[in-house]
């Protein structure tokens, strides 16, 4: 099952307090960047979060899922409607994230 786009603009709404916000679709599915770094994405309509420890200590019990068959498991955000903390979960995990891969030219 893909993703809806409704589902993507409302967590693109809710992360509106921060800029530099951006997607990429893949197969159906959103990867989610912040200042160009991926922090998750939507998969199944469901908002998935790389496990970094800013993210596990903002969510000590939430739920590792897989976003597709044969991946990492990345963290469950449940609390979606929250605004100010799904801001505060992108912005704490920035420094953890990898920064993008240099492309070969």
């Amino acid at each position: 099952m893909a993703s809806t786009k409704e589902y993507l603009d409302f967590v693109l709404d809710q992360l509106s307090g921060l800029e530099e916000i951006s997607f990429r679709t893949m197969m159906g599915e959103y990867i989610l960047y912040y200042r160009g770094r991926i922090f998750g994405g939507i998969y199944d309509d469901r908002l998935l979060v790389k496990p970094v420890s800013a993210a596990v200590k903002l969510m000590p019990d939430a739920s590792m899922e897989l976003p597709y068959e044969g991946a990492k498991e990345m963290i469950l955000v449940d609390d979606v409607d929250n605004r100010e903390f799904l801001c505060e979960l992108v912005e704490d995990m920035y420094e953890e994230l990898p920064a993008p891969k240099k492309k070969k030219g």
